[in-house]
């Protein structure tokens, strides 16, 4: 019998310390640049110290990007301008860097951590710190079967809670997360709208490619059928991840959710993080506190997610390739207003007059 009961997770996540944000608020109010003249910049900041419990906030020295990966079935039904089952190739430009977030982790100096979790290749051909903790080769066609058996959807989950584990014992104080996947954006479409309680076309989007308007309306479709299986379970968060997830957004769901009890930062990327951050949200509805949407993708179920979690994107620069990259270019905002909430001067505090 399994043990995992997802439950816990809303008794062991506590909300970032709002007594020291309030210190956070109250040393803002006597910095020498004028509150509020920072916009966001002193949210982000004020915010900061509250996760950190620290006031002044500790600048943001060791973050990583750490990336899901998987294939899923439901890609043959060409609902992705990728051919199914070629995520593993996306996979191997990260490692080589050739991929934009590889570039932009490279200048900004952050390490890129990629976990399979269900790619369609053999395992050999990824080195082995990228395979450990795989759960099966590829996920089902969400369609017609389930995405993973309840082991499977277990096994992934406790996955994404060991990285988180890993991540924060080793020192990470801030994740930018993402995901590297043919057809996850399809599963996430699905996630977003039986937990928004909406229709399949208010969440199809056009993906990191922009497929063409028959590849829409497949996509569409496939949303709208798995949203059929998907509405039965919506009581059981890790029934529905089996049922239309997939092991990649099963073990980000994880991960999100062992992040915020280990009080550990996430900046999220695009639409599959979000979708994966609202089923958290239904775990655990103090979890979201913890994380930070890092840009608008465009994606129409990321919008929705957002909105419903009431969490607002840093940037909106119509980043549609995923794997982090849009998230990583909000890394260096986040980092300013760290060292912006610590540096800048404070000035004296007034004498009181004597009677």
């Amino acid at each position: 019998m399994s043990s995992l009961d997802i439950d816990d997770f809303t008794d062991l996540i506590e909300r970032p310390d709002g007594g020291v944000r309030r210190d956070a608020e109250a040393r803002r109010e006597r910095q020498v640049v004028p509150p509020g003249s920072l916009g966001r910049l002193d949210d982000l900041g004020e915010w900061l110290a509250a996760a950190q419990s620290a006031v002044p906030v500790r600048p943001v020295e060791r973050p990583r990007v750490v990336l899901f990966a998987g294939d899923h079935g439901i890609a043959e039904l060409g609902v992705s301008a990728r051919a199914a089952g070629s995520a593993a190739e996306l996979v191997r430009e990260v490692l080589d860097g050739g991929r934009p977030v590889s570039v932009l982790a490279r200048r900004l100096g952050v390490p890129v951590r990629v976990v399979d979790m269900a790619l369609d290749c053999d395992p050999a051909t990824l080195p082995e710190d990228v395979v450990r903790h795989r759960v099966r080769r590829g996920s089902g066609r969400i369609d017609i079967e389930d995405a993973l058996s309840a082991e499977e959807a277990e096994a992934a989950f406790r996955a994404g809670m060991a990285v988180a584990d890993e991540e924060a014992d080793s020192g990470t104080d801030l994740v930018v997360l993402g995901d590297v996947s043919v057809g996850g954006t399809t599963a996430a479409g699905v996630l977003v709208a039986a937990l928004c309680g909406t229709d399949a076309s208010v969440v199809t989007g056009r993906g990191g490619l922009a497929i063409d308007d028959l590849a829409w309306m497949r996509k569409c479709a496939a949303i709208r059928d798995a949203l059929r299986r998907a509405r039965p379970v919506l009581g059981d968060q890790l029934r529905l991840l089996a049922t239309v997830g997939g092991a990649d957004l099963t073990a980000i769901t994880g991960f999100l959710l062992q992040s915020a009890v280990r009080k550990m930062p996430v900046l999220l990327d695009g639409v599959v993080t979000a979708a994966c951050a609202l089923v958290a949200q239904r775990v655990a509805f103090r979890s979201p506190d913890w994380w930070l949407a890092g840009h608008a993708s465009g994606e129409p179920a990321q919008a929705k997610a957002l909105d419903r979690m009431a969490l607002e994107p840093l940037l909106s620069q119509g980043v549609a390739v995923g794997e982090g990259t849009g998230a990583l270019l909000a890394l260096p905002l986040v980092q300013g207003a760290a060292v912006l909430a610590a540096e800048l001067p404070v000035r004296e505090e007034e004498a009181v007059p004597s009677e």
